[in-house]
């Protein structure tokens, strides 16, 4: 018997997650957006897509759900403040801070629909 069940399922939930990020990045490249990282990791947590226009820096959430509301309350008050401060890292980072503005936003990506992004989610 295979006891590798729930391994199985993890590698393919990532799969999945990245697969929607990739899918989200393609959204907001036809959007006119300059994707400037992806899964971008800090102390205080990732950040899945951080995307530019103009001065603008949208840092993204992407879920990968089977609807959209699921995806959107999926983004819970933890993960919206774990997001903002792995964002004041990022943005600390930036010779230009001072005059970029950031948003946050969630991308819901669901089976056969072109993906969901609600700009200024939270």
């Amino acid at each position: 018997m295979a006891t590798d069940g729930p391994d199985r399922r993890k590698v393919s939930a990532q799969r999945r997650g990245r697969f929607a990020e990739y899918r989200a990045a393609l959204c907001l490249l036809l959007k006119g957006y300059r994707i400037i990282a992806m899964r971008h990791r800090t102390k205080l947590g990732e950040i899945d897509i951080i995307a530019r226009r103009g001065d603008l820096i949208a840092c993204v959430e992407v879920k990968a759900r089977r609807s959209a509301d699921a995806g959107v309350f999926a983004v819970t008050a933890t993960a919206q403040h774990r997001i903002r401060a792995a964002s004041d890292l990022w943005l600390a980072r930036q010779p230009d801070f001072a005059r970029l503005s950031v948003r946050y936003d969630i991308i819901t990506v669901t089976p056969w629909r072109w993906p969901r992004h609600l700009p200024d989610a939270f």
